[in-house]
């Protein structure tokens, strides 16, 4: 029998791998719900659906490795990089998926939201006041009108696998809808920057960087805390603080 392997465990979901089998818990049906609709409709490679089980969805490993993880280093050629800002654009111009999910969210619940979560993080005295006010600063770029796009939502370098300068698969597609294209290539470039050129030039088109920037700025605020309280570490090098300080 193969070993059980964790590869992420928290209050909301875990994710177990059995050989080429992923096991995804998750006590909010509708989440798994949109995750496979998600796939259903993207675009570009997806894992296997294998059975679904409440609360238990069974998927095949994609084949290739990722080009990294957020605080380790990256890997991949430049070419590789850009076959997945071509993956990406290739989603973003897709038809608009029938659920407009968490991705959605409107400008003024964004800001109400960030604005809530800077002042626990000042309150708490979980970051510096001026490490949040100089990045919600920044963070205010990202809030403006945007076309809505077919975005992941959550497409951390580490959801997205290559194998010979070739996307395999893209994974993790609970988050998915209706939202900002800028916001998923900011995901997927957090505390990678020097690869942002590379991802540009597969993805195509004119890119507003401060927005970029922006979101780089404000997904890290929003992840600290939570991050914390499901037992990571956002304080790791190359991680969310280092993210939020690198905008000083």
């Amino acid at each position: 029998m193969d070993e059980v392997q964790v590869v992420v465990a928290h209050s909301e979901r875990a994710t177990l791998r059995v050989g080429d089998v992923f096991l995804k818990v998750d006590a909010d049906q509708a989440r798994i719900d949109a995750e496979v609709e998600a796939m259903s409709f993207a675009p570009v490679p997806t894992p296997e659906v294998l059975w679904r089980k409440p609360p238990v969805l069974a998927i095949a490993a994609v084949p290739g490795t990722t080009l990294g993880r957020l605080g380790g280093s990256s890997t991949g050629s430049p070419a590789a990089w850009a076959a997945a800002g071509a993956a990406i654009r290739k989603l973003h111009d897709a038809p608009l998926p029938p659920g407009v999910g968490r991705a959605g969210r409107g400008v003024g619940e964004l800001a109400a939201e960030i604005d809530a979560e800077c002042a626990l993080l000042v309150a708490d005295g979980i970051l510096p006041a001026d490490l949040v006010t100089r990045n919600r600063q920044v963070a205010e770029a990202a809030l403006r009108p945007w076309t809505p796009a077919f975005t992941h939502g959550d497409l951390q370098i580490a959801h997205v696998f290559v194998e010979d300068d070739q996307v395999t698969g893209i994974i993790d597609w609970s988050e998915a809808g209706r939202g900002d294209a800028l916001y998923d290539l900011a995901t997927f470039t957090l505390g990678h920057e020097e690869h942002l050129d590379d991802v540009l030039a597969g993805y195509g088109g004119d890119v507003d960087l401060e927005v970029i920037h922006a979101w780089w700025s404000l997904r890290s605020l929003l992840a600290v805390r939570w991050l914390i309280e499901h037992g990571f570490d956002p304080y790791l090098p190359g991680c969310e603080v280092d993210v939020l300080r690198s905008r000083m």
